[in-house]
Formats: C-alpha cells, sequence, structure tokens
C-alpha cells in the first residue's frame, strides 16, 4: 500500500506544475485548498452513500477517488505520505479513546 500511495504522490507532485487544460491534478491546484477540501468532503460523502448501498465495488471505487483527493489535498498544504504515516505509528498501541483525549489537553 505504502508503494502506491508513494507513486501516486510523486504523480501528483509532477502534475501540479502542468497546464490545467491537460492534467485534473493541476486545474484541482489551480482552484486552491478551499475547493480541493470542498472535493475531498464531496468525495467522503460519496464513499459514505457507497458503503450503505452494500456493493463492495462502489465502496472500493469512491473510496479510491476520497483516498486520491486527500492525497491532493495534503501535497496542498506540505504534508507527505509518509507524514501521515509517521503519525499513525506514533499512535500505534495508544488506545483511541487516550488518544483523543490527548488532543483536547
Amino acid at each position: 500500500m505504502r508503494d502506491t500511495l508513494s507513486r501516486l504522490e510523486m504523480v501528483i507532485a509532477e502534475r501540479r506544475g502542468a497546464s490545467s487544460d491537460s492534467s485534473y491534478v493541476a486545474s484541482l491546484f489551480a482552484k486552491g485548498r478551499e475547493k480541493i477540501a470542498q472535493k475531498v468532503g464531496e468525495e467522503a460523502t460519496e464513499t459514505v452513500i457507497a458503503s450503505l448501498s452494500g456493493d463492495p465495488a462502489k465502496l472500493t471505487a469512491e473510496a479510491a477517488d476520497l483516498l486520491f483527493h486527500l492525497l491532493v489535498l495534503l501535497a496542498e498544504g506540505g504534508v507527505s505520505v509518509d507524514d501521515v504515516l509517521a503519525e499513525l505509528d506514533r499512535r500505534d498501541g495508544i488506545s483511541g479513546i487516550a488518544e483523543k483525549a490527548s488532543r483536547s489537553e
């Protein structure tokens, strides 16, 4: 999984500076962070709806769209996949309840 996400992260970085006429990724960056974040929200909603449909193929497709758009948003924010994975590693072995409580301190 890490290889796939890393490859996709590299493709997003490469296409960021392309013409928005020829690259969907470039067109997302041209619209700015607010629109990219809005797109992540839309994809998250579509993923939830797909999960409720009971169709694994729909859920898979929507989850892929969500991950893709999330990677674009992370790139826009200067956050790498490795940054996110490091945070997940940091949380490994910590109760979800305890971890959430530590964020409110």
